[in-house]
């Protein structure tokens, strides 16, 4: 359920930039920068690039992937 939310104008319009890079509509740049901090705060330990990956990979469909086997890439 979408709630509005009173965020500051500059805020707005980054989010609006951000969002055409990453094809996403503005409430969802915003909802994504929450989600990627959020888990950033909770796991301080974890570098940010990695919270963001992670986050994308959790929606990615899993159908399609393979099952990793110890050892198939040594050369």
């Amino acid at each position: 359920m979408g709630m509005p939310v009173r965020i500051e104008d500059d805020l707005y319009q980054q989010a609006k930039a951000a969002s055409q890079g990453e094809c996403r509509t503005i409430a969802g740049q915003l909802e994504y920068w929450a989600k990627v901090g959020k888990a950033a705060l909770d796991n301080p330990d974890l570098p940010i690039e990695f919270v963001s990956e992670l986050l994308v990979a959790k929606k990615e469909d899993r159908s399609s992937l393979s099952s990793f086997t110890p050892g198939q890439f040594r050369a």
